[in-house]
């Protein structure tokens, strides 16, 4: 339960709302604790009015229209209530739900690795709402329960103190159950929770990835993967629904007993003359009005104890430190970069592994100039690129740009400067503009065509049905892989960045539009800082400086000239690839 003291401050945030509520609950609960009183009057003159063989009709209507006034007031205090404290639960789980995703688009790559994304999902949505129900029912409720509790107990000490102990002798075993009974639903619940992450992360796969199911006929597979992780959370929730069910029986039970054991006495203490006929009926009617509370309470600990788990899993998230943000050492006064880079003995390696990706790497690349990666697959290139924008933080050594170190850059300030097109495209279901003009605030269609043509997208474009207005689908699918490559490119391009990073940006296009793209490319990168990595030799030969990285080191270094001469790798590479091409002619 103490994961739910994170919400004090959201709370705060509402705090006049709040009040009125419970101001509302209040008002509400003294008119209707009262009404009860006023039935007991009316059945007593009722009874003597009959006795006596002279009904006042006239008081019997004025008890009517007090009860019914009243009623008219706790109801519209009622709804005073609800739109207070239900609307402000809905208004902090719409802050809650905005704070979680600020908070994941800070948190480093890596994290996003290790975790599925159907799991971030189900925190998303499902434990959100749980939490939801905690400041919403999970404090009128409460606070309703709590005043008519002590509102009715009051009035039914006042009409008989003796025979009020004698029916609360159940309540102590209804805090005994709830308590008990509370602690496995938390613990279950959390269990059911975690298995529906599971069975979200599973539906996010098969649709993400689809064509490899259909591709590989895997239908049938999937289909019985997640019925059998259905199955699991349907057996989970049953777990859950049995503990739970047992609370309400529970609290009726002890609700009966109570009735039972003030019918006995209370019918004695008429009997004996001690109690009047009316004011047993308002001891009844009281009694009555203890049920939901009793209820109440049951109801409330589950939404409590299923709002604590779901907040527990929240935390959990919420407390991760992004491994790479700004730090002390950061100089705020920095508000842009030339460009010139350089790696000092860097070494990296993943969290989950001892070997390092990259070995003792010392390099410059001076601003203006375009450094060419080559090497065989896992040598390592990404990985060395993704240290630039700071997507992973090196182990060991440092990379300076501008001779700074990067750490002391703003973190906002480096990856505005710098326009990277990854291995693995990423588009938006959004239309064509938009996922060009996704990393600036001021595009103008100019700048689009602009990008689009240094691309070689533009064409392509034109013949689509509303132009640059087309809306692609999820991830793009409605593009080819090249379309996909050159959408991303024109994304860096329009940044008009210090930096541009191209990793194996042109494998899914073909030699002439390679060239075509190239061609563009040459005037673009004469005054930025350029990397690009690549398999093919043609697309790197006329690099300032090439490197060829091999087990996480560069084993070769220079122009194309010099490694075709002194190369090993560089020229293994280089004839392979000569022989492809001869091979493609035959």
């Amino acid at each position: 339960m103490k994961s739910l003291l994170r919400l004090i401050p959201y709370l705060r945030r509402y705090k006049k709302p709040l009040y009125i509520g419970l101001i509302a609950i209040i008002g509400s609960n003294i008119f209707t604790a009262v009404q009860p009183h006023f039935v007991g009057k009316a059945i007593d003159d009722l009874k003597y009015g009959l006795e006596a063989h002279a009904l006042n009709s006239f008081s019997l209507l004025y008890y009517a229209l007090i009860i019914v006034g009243f009623t008219l007031i706790a109801g519209i205090m009622s709804f005073i209530t609800r739109q207070t404290i239900i609307v402000t639960s809905r208004k902090i789980e719409y802050d809650l739900r905005n704070d979680f995703l600020a908070h994941l688009q800070k948190l480093h790559y890596s994290f996003f690795q290790n975790t599925p994304t159907g799991d971030l999902m189900a925190h998303a949505t499902n434990d959100i709402s749980a939490v939801r129900n905690v400041l919403g029912p999970g404090i009128m409720y409460p606070a309703d329960t709590i005043v008519t509790f002590i509102m009715v107990l009051t009035m039914m000490i006042l009409k008989n103190w003796q025979l009020t102990l004698i029916a609360l002798i159940p309540l102590p075993l209804v805090s005994f159950a709830v308590y008990k009974l509370g602690k496995l639903i938390n613990i279950k619940f959390q269990d059911r929770q975690e298995q529906f992450s599971k069975l979200t992360a599973r539906a996010q796969e098969n649709l993400s990835g689809i064509r490899i199911i259909k591709a590989y006929v895997r239908e049938d597979y999937e289909i019985q993967t997640f019925r059998n992780l259905s199955w699991d959370y349907l057996k989970k929730n049953l777990v859950l629904a049995r503990y739970q069910s047992i609370i309400w029986p529970t609290m009726f039970l002890l609700v009966g007993i109570s009735l039972v054991l003030t019918i006995y006495f209370g019918g004695v203490s008429v009997i004996e003359n001690k109690m009047s006929i009316g004011t047993l009926t308002a001891f009844f009617a009281y009694l009555m009005m203890l049920i939901w509370p009793m209820i109440a309470f049951g109801w409330v600990t589950n939404i409590l104890q299923q709002g604590a788990a779901s907040m527990k899993r929240i935390s959990k998230i919420l407390d991760t430190i992004p491994e790479i943000r700004n730090s002390e050492n950061v100089d705020y006064s920095i508000k842009s970069i030339n460009g010139d880079i350089e790696f000092q003995a860097v070494t990296f390696k993943y969290n989950d592994t001892q070997t390092p990706v990259l070995k003792n790497i010392n390099l410059k690349i001076p601003a203006g100039k375009t450094l060419a990666i080559v090497g065989y697959t896992g040598s390592g290139k990404s990985t060395l690129v993704s240290l630039v924008p700071r997507l992973y933080d090196v182990s060991e050594g440092k990379i300076l740009i501008d001779g700074r170190d990067i750490k002391t850059i703003p973190l906002e300030i480096l990856r505005a400067n710098i326009g990277f097109v990854p291995q693995e495209t990423f588009l938006f279901s959004d239309s064509i503009a938009n996922n060009i003009a996704y990393g600036v605030n001021d595009a103008d269609i100019q700048k689009i065509i602009y990008s689009s043509d240094t691309a070689q997208l533009s064409k392509d474009v034109n013949e689509f049905p509303k132009n640059f207005d087309t809306v692609i689908g999820e991830r793009g699918i409605t593009l080819s892989g090249g379309q996909k490559q050159r959408v991303s490119i024109a994304r860096a391009i329009i940044r008009d960045p210090k930096i541009l990073i191209l990793d194996d940006a042109l494998s899914s296009v073909d030699t002439y539009t390679e060239e075509a793209i190239l061609k563009k490319l040459k005037e673009i990168m004469k005054n930025r800082t350029s990397i690009i990595i690549s398999h093919r030799i043609s697309t790197v030969k006329d690099a300032d400086l090439i490197i060829v990285l091999h087990n996480g080191q560069i084993v070769e270094q220079g122009t194309h000239e010099e490694l075709l001469e002194s190369g090993k790798i560089y020229k293994d590479l280089y004839n392979k690839q000569l022989l492809e091409e001869e091979l493609e002619k035959l």
